[in-house]
């Protein structure tokens, strides 16, 4: 029997692992020792060989230690499988308080190499001792600019908790307690997790979906006016830190902390939005095939067609074994590992945090996946979509040092989308006319979540910041207005947008974490000329596998030209919306002439 629940054994043995107030005591005492050494010179600041010195003792430290070792990521961990026990939020806030003292006192070295002289940067980035750490050294002089003085940084980082984070844990914390009783496929009614609602939403079973949106719909008004006041204090948070550091628009410091131009995004985002057209005349189309005139807003991922059969776990983890055989040798290795290893906590539970997500924190710890699988096609995907992260971790892990382990955002989608599209793809190959065009009418779902929708939800973060600013709070309406009206912008007029669909950002948790989407929506673009590159040539994999080692070893912009990409170029971002264009009227002819639309 396949381990199904995470086996946390190698970070502790239990919440109350005794070995706990132990290994924070190792933590302190390697994190001072470095501090204490470093804090009051200066010649690191001046001489290249020292400088290298201190960063292999900082690289060290980040390796094995960091500012809460094992306890930060455990517990980090336990919280997201019970989210309302009140004992290990207790033990979370303890360990953070621990680390956060920590990260203000160790800070000085990140600020003062900030600090640097241009004209020294220039020496120092060209030193061959310091080749190891080279980019590492850009991205900090690339947000030096922006930071304040040791002082002023330590006293945003005592403040993030109080202003931010507990205020997000609240709500998603309130809305992973609610349970409510609704239809399911059997015709009888049961009691159903918040995270489980979000998956009967999709039924093809109308009485299903439209009783499991409505009790979703109720849980999102019952807590609106807290997610109102959650999301206006996150809002005043941010505005706060961007005026302190003088940063002009409210997306750039996620630009400079993901290595990618502002210019880039904005390019992204205008060719995308300006094929809005793509989506409406989707839902369009899928609307006709559901035999609707219009799709009410919780009914736009509603499967089209029969795939043929429910997705167990187990058979799910075969099918993603094969394909990943076909691609390289490496990643059903991997695969293997994190099943054998008790690295999957995969159904849904009361209190378990909804969605999926690949986890990881310091170098030399473990990855560890969460799903939430319910026998569907799509967590077949979710599956393969994770393990796209997690195969970017491993293979980061055995090529880079610690200050290069993980990817910027603007990058870490590739791996994902790329290892998903094989999977359906796979399915896709033995399909009939039938068959076939359910599942590119669910390909064509996917990618309009996860490019159109996106980039939706990003302007929708731009309003939403720019309209706080210059208003200074905004009612729980004034925010599902906006909401909607983006939404709107590319679903076109085949979806209602109804009423409750308002309340929806309240649960959307990648708003919290502020323009974080356009990277969904640059992930699958670039993972498609990848996906184009490796069915022309299969060698090509050993590329792919070269961008998914390189982790924060360069930037995007130069790691993709090595292979072949130029993400500067607004024509590589239009030839990926083409193929999808392409996907829609190949799909469109395939149901006309199955008869299924006139």
């Amino acid at each position: 029997m396949k381990q199904t629940v995470w086996n946390l054994i190698p970070l502790f043995e239990s919440d109350d692992d005794p070995q706990r107030e132990e290994k924070r005591k190792i933590v302190e005492q390697k994190s001072y020792a470095f501090i204490n050494k470093w804090r009051d010179r200066k010649d690191y600041l001046e001489d290249p060989s020292v400088l290298r010195q201190a960063l292999d003792e900082y690289e060290e430290w980040s390796r094995h230690y960091g500012t809460d070792g094992n306890e930060g990521y455990y517990f980090w961990l336990r919280s997201h499988q019970d989210e309302n026990n009140p004992a290990l939020k207790a033990k979370l806030n303890k360990i953070e308080d621990f680390a956060r003292r920590i990260q203000n006192d160790v800070q000085f070295f990140h600020l003062r190499l900030g600090k640097i002289p241009p004209k020294r940067q220039k020496r120092f980035l060209a030193a061959e001792e310091l080749k190891d750490y080279r980019h590492f050294l850009e991205r900090i002089f690339a947000e030096a600019k922006y930071l304040l003085t040791e002082a002023e940084e330590k006293i945003l980082n005592l403040k993030a908790a109080t202003s931010y984070s507990n205020w997000v844990r609240m709500t998603s914390g309130f809305l992973a307690k609610e349970e409510r009783t609704v239809f399911h496929e059997d015709g009888k009614k049961k009691t159903s997790t918040f995270s489980e609602l979000l998956s009967l939403m999709n039924s093809k079973n109308k009485k299903v979906r439209d009783s499991a949106a409505k009790a979703f719909n109720d849980i999102l008004l019952k807590h609106a006016d807290v997610a109102e006041a959650e999301i206006n204090s996150v809002l005043a948070n941010k505005k706060t830190d961007d005026e302190l550091r003088k940063i002009p628009r409210p997306d750039l410091s996620r630009h400079i902390n993901d290595d990618v131009d502002s210019e880039v995004v904005d390019t992204l985002l205008t060719a995308v939005a300006n094929r809005f057209n793509i989506p409406a005349r989707f839902y369009t189309l899928k609307a006709g095939l559901l035999g609707a005139k219009r799709l009410r807003y919780h009914e736009r991922n509603v499967e089209y067609g029969d795939f043929g059969k429910k997705y167990s776990y187990a058979e799910s983890l075969s099918l993603v074994d094969r394909v990943f055989r076909k691609l390289d040798s490496e990643f059903p290795e991997i695969l293997s590992g994190f099943v054998k290893n008790g690295q999957f906590d995969v159904y849904p539970r009361k209190g378990k945090g909804s969605g999926a997500f690949c986890a990881h924190h310091l170098i030399s710890q473990p990855t560890y996946i969460l799903l939430n699988h319910t026998d569907t096609l799509n967590d077949v995907l979710t599956l393969a979509h994770e393990l796209g992260h997690g195969i970017n971790n491993e293979l980061i892990k055995k090529k880079q040092n610690a200050l290069n382990f993980g990817t910027p955002t603007s990058t870490a989608e590739v791996a994902s989308t790329f290892m998903e599209d094989f999977v359906l793809q796979e399915i896709l190959r033995k399909a009939d006319d039938e068959l076939r065009l359910s599942i590119m009418v669910k390909k064509l779902n996917d990618d309009v979540s996860t490019i159109f929708r996106q980039v939706a939800c990003y302007r929708f973060e731009q309003e939403l910041h720019h309209d706080f600013r210059q208003k200074g709070y905004l009612s729980k309406e004034e925010i599902g207005t906006l909401f909607r009206k983006h939404m709107a912008a590319y679903m076109g007029d085949a979806v209602e947008q109804s009423p409750g669909s308002g309340n929806w950002w309240a649960y959307w948790s990648h708003i919290r974490a502020f323009f974080y989407v356009y990277s969904y929506a640059g992930g699958m673009l670039i993972s498609k000329s990848l996906q184009n590159a490796v069915k022309g040539d299969p060698r090509f994999i050993g590329k792919v596998k070269d961008f998914l080692s390189a982790g924060l070893s360069d930037s995007p912009r130069n790691i993709f030209l090595k292979l072949g990409i130029d993400i500067t170029d607004k024509g590589f971002w239009d030839r990926g919306l083409d193929e999808i264009e392409g996907l829609l009227q190949e799909t469109t002819d395939l149901a006309r002439r199955l008869g299924k639309i006139r």
